[in-house]
């Protein structure tokens, strides 16, 4: 069994309506390429896929968001939530009983995954692509 993890991203919907509320995570985050990995989960993937937000962790799709945040595990000064509590929230919302993780995300995201799902198939459909630019068009 497969599941798939797609990034969150830094624009979220509260960028462009501030009072969009309350919003399910496939609906938050609004940037090119993470809409993008988001319809490529969606289409592949439907029943299992989730979102990894630095900040809440692994989402799935009809999660609630309720207001914007800006977390990033490219910046340790934002807080970003850690690799212990990624494991242990895998197991709390079952994402452990996968046994090859499809990771469509940038080098950062794939490194964090990795530590969270040590000894099952890690697949990295965009390793080596370069920026976002290739990896959107891929």
């Amino acid at each position: 069994m497969k599941l798939c993890v797609v990034p969150c991203g830094s624009l979220k919907i509260w960028n462009k309506n501030p009072n969009a509320g309350p919003v399910k995570a496939r609906n938050v985050y609004i940037g090119n390429f993470a809409r993008t990995c988001i319809e490529y989960a969606e289409k592949f993937y439907p029943d299992s896929y989730v979102i990894l937000s630095a900040k809440y962790g692994f989402l799935f799709p009809d999660e609630i968001i309720l207001e914007s945040y800006n977390v990033t595990f490219n910046d340790p000064r934002t807080n970003p939530i850690n690799v212990e509590e990624l494991r242990k929230q895998a197991e709390r919302k079952g994402l452990t009983k996968y046994d090859e993780i499809v990771v469509v995300a940038g080098s950062r995201y794939v490194k964090v995954v990795e530590k969270v799902f040590t000894g099952k198939r890690i697949i990295t459909p965009l390793k080596g692509l370069g920026g976002m630019g290739p990896m959107i068009s891929a």
